[in-house]
């Protein structure tokens, strides 16, 4: 009989599982892998969980079947849990079952704090501050551009560019279109009052390197598989959209095949390659000493015209679509598929 492994999902998706309407969510991926791999989803959410036992689906004959079950040994952490009720119950999941990415939405700034205690791993950290007035205005007379950022927001929202003008102006750039030139005063006056009481961080723009003039990093999903080592499963271009200082694909960025890119920039392939695969192990590496239960994450890399590596920023929970838009179904498959190869391995460790 195959062994089950629980799938956490938010509230959201869950409902949508009867429809098969489940958003950025493959189930029929997890569903293809697992049966590969001999084992069977259980596709739960935290609001269906009591102490020994939650209601969640099985997938059987092209169909999902609610069901109450005790709680899988192994889940895999799909959801987001931001809440003080939601943390409680996944606290209370996690004393019966191995909960991994049980944390997947981590403070920007905490991260970047992590990391520089590894003087190794300094080279790749654009230099970044906590938010605050006087922390801005001393960026300001020593970096020629930097981005303001929320700590604990996602998919590029609430990011601001500036970037000093040869005038002694600074070119403000905030959502889509072209930046407004304003002085030092007006900057410090805007910036304010969009970062309000909510918690950001300044970090030092990069001079990202291009593609038909419009600058690009890269999506590289790392995650630990049948071994338990972390391993790259794939990486993707991201190219920021007509008018857009940020690369996100929900803000109109592209997708392109990372080779596309380097041959564009005349940097070579497999050299770029290695490189990035042998700076996201070391992150994550480094990472996962610090942050326990961490298996699937997507890093934000950029790279300079020369080729040199700056991490921009660490996803907890990478929503993979970026592989699917660009056409690399087997990229994409096997983001689903390694997650629960780690599963298993985990199953087998308990079992011993």
């Amino acid at each position: 009989m195959n062994q089950i492994v629980g799938v956490l999902l938010d509230p959201k998706t869950f409902k949508g599982i009867p429809r098969k309407k489940t958003g950025n969510e493959r189930l029929s991926l997890y569903n293809r892998a697992a049966k590969q791999l001999l084992l069977t989803p259980f596709y739960t959410s935290l609001h269906q969980i009591g102490e020994k036992s939650a209601h969640g689906y099985l997938y059987s004959q092209n169909k999902y079947t609610l069901v109450r079950r005790p709680i899988p040994k192994v889940t895999h952490n799909r959801a987001i849990t931001l809440s003080p009720v939601l943390k409680r119950k996944l606290k209370q999941l996690s004393k019966s079952s191995i909960v991994f990415n049980r944390q997947n939405r981590y403070d920007k700034y905490y991260i970047y704090k992590l990391l520089h205690q590894n003087a190794s791993l300094r080279s790749y950290l654009p230099v970044s501050l906590k938010y605050s007035t006087k922390s801005l205005q001393a960026a300001m007379s020593t970096y020629p551009a930097l981005f303001i950022k929320p700590t604990n927001d996602s998919i590029g929202n609430g990011i601001i560019k500036i970037a000093k003008h040869a005038s002694g102006n600074w070119l403000f750039y905030w959502k889509r279109g072209n930046p407004k030139l304003v002085s030092v005063k007006e900057i410090i006056a805007k910036i304010t009052k969009i970062v309000g009481k909510r918690t950001y961080m300044i970090q030092e723009a990069i001079s990202l390197a291009t593609y038909k003039g419009r600058p690009y990093d890269l999506r590289i999903s790392v995650q630990r598989g049948e071994t338990g080592a972390w391993q790259v499963t794939g990486m993707v271009g991201k190219v920021a959209g007509l008018g857009s200082h940020v690369t996100n694909v929900a803000k109109g960025g592209k997708v392109r095949r990372a080779e596309e890119l380097f041959k564009h920039n005349e940097l070579d392939n497999k050299t770029m390659k290695t490189a990035l695969h042998q700076a996201s192990i070391s992150i994550l590496r480094d990472l996962s000493k610090k942050l326990p239960h961490l298996a699937d994450v997507g890093l934000d890399i950029g790279i300079t015209n020369q080729g040199h590596i700056k991490l921009i920023e660490v996803n907890g929970r990478d929503q993979r679509y970026s592989f699917k838009k660009a056409k690399m179904k087997t990229t994409f498959y096997r983001t689903y598929e390694t997650p629960l190869q780690y599963a298993k391995y985990l199953l087998k460790q308990g079992s011993r």
